[in-house]
């Protein structure tokens, strides 16, 4: 469970997440994080939050924001950029130099438990080279946090169709969609 000040990571990414304030923290209402971004990160895949809007300040370094899958921007120390539900969306870091970011979701939702269940799959060797887990994996995570954040590509309807199809072979296979072991 997320709580005041705890830290995760992803060992293959090197990105960093501390928790400033959690749902429980604000009754739902925000959560507001400090993401660290190792230098030269890599692009992860584009994504959108179909109930969420985020708000990003970049407190040192500079992070590029891919927006809507063509606009590619480059932040620095003291930008901000909003980012309204719905609205595809990447970040990394491309520069030598660390990043930091205060990240703010509104509502906060499950967003923790994602964030923690994908850190958690990372630090146990359960993710491949780009810190993605793989696809039985990814069928059951993404059908539990669909509210939270959905990936672009495949089309929505061909992920709904896909991972509907796989999620009883993940859970065969002794898959789930959340790890009670990395909500400690």
């Amino acid at each position: 469970m997320a709580y005041k000040n705890k830290t995760i990571r992803n060992p293959i990414t090197g990105q960093q997440i501390r928790f400033i304030q959690t749902s429980k923290d604000t009754n739902g209402q925000v959560l507001e994080m400090e993401a660290t971004y190792n230098a030269t990160s890599k692009e992860p895949p584009s994504h959108y939050h179909p109930y969420q809007d985020e708000n990003f300040t970049v407190i040192s370094g500079e992070l590029r924001v891919r927006l809507d899958g063509e606009e590619t921007h480059t932040l620095q120390a003291g930008d901000t950029l909003q980012i309204p539900r719905g609205q595809v969306h990447s970040m990394w870091n491309a520069s030598k130099h660390k990043a930091v970011v205060n990240w703010q979701v509104r509502p906060a939702m499950n967003t923790e438990e994602l964030l923690e269940t994908f850190m958690g799959l990372a630090t146990d060797g359960k993710c491949n080279r780009q810190g993605m887990p793989g696809l039985l994996q990814i069928a059951l995570t993404s059908g539990k946090y669909n509210r939270e954040t959905r990936l672009v590509s495949p089309p929505l309807l061909i992920q709904r169709v896909f991972f509907s199809v796989l999620t009883p072979f993940a859970r065969m296979a002794g898959y789930k969609a959340v790890y009670p072991q990395y909500l400690d």
